[in-house]
């Protein structure tokens, strides 16, 4: 095997025990608060669709930050201070609470090519946020081994989760 073969290899057995190890629970957190975001997004100014997905990128910055700092200084300062590799890593894996606002936030600047106005750019958007939600939680559980009937479980009680976030839009807006 050559020198540069190796580096590969190794690099690449690394990615798939990270993928196999992955934490999906900021996605599922994640695309939650993108919904969460889009539902309180009543009242937006002159350039709605550009506000909603600036407000769903950066709303998702501030919690991944708050997630790392979490991390890294709710129990790790107690033990020893963090180390660059360790705060790599816990930003790596909180990355997914930004990730899940990508979707929710592509369908709102997609939304005038659909021909959707803004009030079906927010539905838009609240959908993607749902289906990203449970989506994440499928993932999550068939990447732990789940059996199928738990993959459904977490899929229902996911939807159940994103059809509450749902009705608490139909009640602020009517």
């Amino acid at each position: 095997m050559s020198s540069t073969t190796r580096p590969t290899t190794a690099r690449k057995t690394r990615r798939a025990e990270r993928r196999a190890h992955a934490d999906y629970t900021g996605g599922v957190y994640g695309s939650m608060l993108a919904a969460s975001v889009v539902v309180g997004a009543g009242s937006l100014g002159s350039f709605p669709r550009a506000e909603l997905v600036l407000l769903l990128l950066l709303t998702s910055l501030v919690f991944w930050i708050a997630h790392v700092h979490a991390q890294l200084f709710g129990a790790r300062l107690a033990q020893r201070a963090p180390d660059r590799r360790v705060v790599l890593r816990v930003c790596r894996d909180e990355w997914p609470i930004v990730k899940a606002a990508f979707p929710p936030a592509a369908a709102v600047a997609v939304s005038p090519l659909l021909g959707l106005d803004v009030r079906g750019a927010l539905w838009l958007a609240l959908a993607v946020a749902v289906a990203g939600q449970v989506g994440w939680s499928v993932t999550a559980a068939r990447r732990a081994g789940a059996s199928a009937r738990l993959m459904a479980a977490t899929a229902s009680v996911n939807l159940v989760l994103g059809l509450l976030i749902i009705v608490f839009k139909l009640v602020l807006t009517h």
